[in-house]
C-alpha cells in the first residue's frame, strides 16, 4: 500500500537517533531525543489550501527538520510515517 498526500501535506519517515555522540560516549535510550530529521517519501501537490495558492518547495528524498509535535502518526505495513503540513516544515538538512 502507498500513501499520496493531498494539498500541502508531506509524509515523512523519521531518521534513526544516533546512538553515540560526536565524543564517542554511548546513548542509552533513555537518554536519547526524539528524532526532529525526518525523510520525505511523498509530497502533496500543492494547490489552492484555505484560499491561498501553495507552491510545494520540498521533494522525495529531501531531508528536513520538522516541528517535535507536529503532524499525524500512521503504520502502513508495519512501517511509521507522519504525515505533515508543509508549514510545519522548518529546513531543508543540506
Amino acid at each position: 500500500m502507498t500513501i499520496r498526500p493531498l494539498a500541502d501535506r508531506v509524509v515523512i519517515k523519521m531518521v534513526e537517533a544516533e546512538e553515540t555522540t560526536k565524543s564517542g560516549i554511548i546513548l542509552t535510550a533513555a537518554a536519547k531525543e526524539k528524532p526532529s530529521i525526518a525523510e520525505i517519501v511523498a509530497v502533496g501537490p500543492g494547490g489552492n489550501v484555505d484560499g491561498k495558492d501553495i507552491v510545494m518547495n520540498v521533494k522525495v528524498g529531501d531531508k528536513v527538520l520538522i516541528s517535535k509535535y507536529a503532524g499525524t502518526e500512521v503504520k502502513v505495513d508495519g512501517v511509521e510515517y507522519s504525515i505533515v503540513r508543509q508549514s510545519d516544515i522548518l529546513a531543508v538538512v543540506e
